[in-house]
């Protein structure tokens, strides 16, 4: 039966994530290992033992997911279980982990690409006042009309009933603050700024400077940009998707609906810390079967 892969976005890390796969498995160890080469510095402790700061920082946690999201999918091809597989999207940040599985780049290249995405973002962050928040039970254009009066942005299109907010921080606490009696409900995120959101502009444009010499080959398997939910193939189509993802909004439920549909799958593996994804199917399509594999005994025998 053909199956699909799903890559956590940021937001989904914790303190541990990863030791089991580095304890249990020389693939892994191997990838770990490498990474910590490659970043000049030591990703696997801060994964390991923390401390939750420093790993919820952007320039950490983005590497942090991308190397645990394609240990997971190594693993599962070392045991026979992506034969079939067919398609893979990603969160935000996932997204870059979905094209490194699809052969686009190699662990490497994804990595060092990965880096400085989360690096630059980070630098936006810090110059910048953003501010996020999750808004549940609005339509799509419900919640558009109300970004409109407080001049911020949709961020997320995770599911129905759950989209995010993103933008200047003052205005997106008065949108908070506005917000009873229009929305179930609409609280403020713990984030450390407004992801795709123009907040983002510089890191858009840094990363679109860095992005343009590396080499991307055609995806092996369908692939899927949060840009538009759509599939993507060619090379230069998908380094102009990676750039405007920056500030665009991610589109998941899309990029989920046309994975299924376009490829008639039913089931999935998401590779990465919890069970974030899995959530956002059953709100999408209650049909799909969505497996999570965080850790070295959520690999399926």
């Amino acid at each position: 039966m053909a199956t699909g892969l799903l890559f956590s976005g940021q937001g989904a890390q914790f303190v541990g994530m990863g030791r089991s796969l580095y304890e249990n498995s020389a693939i892994a160890k191997a990838l770990y290992d490498e990474a910590n080469e490659i970043l000049g510095w030591d990703l696997k402790t801060l994964c390991f033992e923390g401390p939750n700061e420093a790993l919820t920082e952007t320039k950490v946690c983005q590497p942090a997911l991308y190397v645990q999201g394609y240990a997971l999918f190594s693993l599962l091809k070392e045991a026979g279980k992506l034969e079939n597989v067919t398609a893979a999207c990603g969160l935000s940040l996932g997204e870059l982990t979905a094209l490194a599985a699809a052969g686009v780049f190699d662990f490497a290249t994804g990595l060092k690409l990965v880096a400085e995405r989360g690096r630059l973002m980070q630098i936006a962050c810090d110059a910048t006042k953003g501010g996020m928040a999750a808004v549940i039970g609005g339509t799509p254009e419900d919640v558009q009309t109300f970004c409109d009066e407080f001049d911020i942005e949709i961020a997320n299109l995770n599911c129905p009933g759950q989209i995010v907010i993103s933008g200047d921080n003052a205005q997106v606490l008065e949108a908070v603050a506005a917000s009873k009696g229009r929305f179930k409900l609409c609280k403020p995120l713990n984030v450390a700024g407004a992801y795709h959101s123009r907040l983002m502009v510089s890191a858009r444009d840094a990363f679109a400077e860095f992005i343009k010499d590396f080499d991307f080959k055609t995806p092996e398997i369908a692939v899927y940009t949060n840009v538009t939910g759509e599939r993507v193939s060619d090379a230069q189509i998908i380094k102009d998707a990676l750039v405007s993802q920056v500030v665009s909004s991610v589109r998941f439920e899309d990029c989920l609906r046309n994975m299924a549909t376009q490829n008639n799958l039913s089931d999935f593996y998401e590779c990465g810390p919890g069970k974030v994804l899995a959530g956002f199917g059953k709100r999408i399509d209650k049909t799909l079967t969505i497996m999570p594999v965080s850790e070295f005994s959520d690999l399926p025998e």
